[in-house]
């Protein structure tokens, strides 16, 4: 049975993608992709055939890439982060009913999670949670109510796509509801191109970061009531000194 490797290529650099991901498109001759995406690793795989798709058109990027396999050539559909984490991991296994002689190999890779939080520091050591501010798949009601059920639990919040050209106050917005639960100078930390050129970092209060533009480019940390600034980083105790 043919495969279509599902590769996450971790935040950008070269050196924040796994061993497997790397093997994973030195195998495949066809590499299937987000143009953005597929522009950060064209380079280095110049041999390879490219298969590329814009934003919003997911869905026959996956077709394209099972298509490929069905003629029986080796394909890698690649995605920024880890495939499983708002990647395109979900999707592949959706369609794939429709193409039953299709295997998928699912290939792990850095998620900007963490990869963010290296750079600021150690702000996951406890409980956290993920949530996306984008509203294009979540309706702004079901996203609000996971801001404020993570803040009234006290995770740490890891906020991905805070901010875009058509949602320029959603970061402001969702500052504006985690304030309601957590103190004004609790710390926060932002971290802009992951991994890439230009990366970088700033550990600030909530109230601050309610003011702070951010993009798509940005991964947004805010603490939890332990969270404090260790010397210009980000740290959240895990509490090993209370064992």
């Amino acid at each position: 049975m043919n495969s279509v490797y599902v590769v996450g290529i971790g935040p950008g650099g070269r050196e924040q993608m796994t061993r497997e991901a790397e093997a994973a498109l030195e195998r495949c001759s066809v590499i299937s992709g987000y143009t953005v995406y597929i522009d950060l690793i064209k380079d280095r795989y110049a041999d390879k055939t490219f298969l590329t798709t814009p934003m919003t058109q997911e869905v026959k990027r996956c077709r394209m890439a099972f298509e490929e396999a069905q003629k029986g050539r080796d394909v890698c559909l690649v995605c920024s982060g880890d495939a499983g984490v708002y990647g395109m991991a979900g999707l592949m296994y959706e369609i794939k009913e429709a193409y039953p002689d299709v295997g998928i190999k699912v290939v792990p890779g850095i998620t900007a999670a963490t990869g963010g939080a290296a750079v600021l520091g150690a702000p996951l050591m406890h409980d956290f949670a993920v949530i996306s501010l984008s509203d294009l798949l979540t309706p702004w009601e079901k996203i609000e109510a996971r801001l404020r059920a993570a803040a009234a639990a006290d995770f740490v919040i890891c906020l991905y796509n805070p901010s875009s050209r058509k949602r320029k106050g959603y970061l402001e917005k969702a500052c504006g509801l985690l304030l309601e639960y957590k103190r004004k100078d609790t710390v926060c930390g932002i971290v802009r191109n992951i991994g890439r050129e230009g990366e970088s970092c700033q550990v600030l209060s909530l109230e601050e970061l309610r003011q702070t533009k951010a993009d798509m480019f940005t991964t947004v940390y805010i603490g939890n009531a332990q969270t404090r600034q260790i010397e210009g980083s980000m740290v959240t105790p895990r509490g090993y000194r209370n064992v």
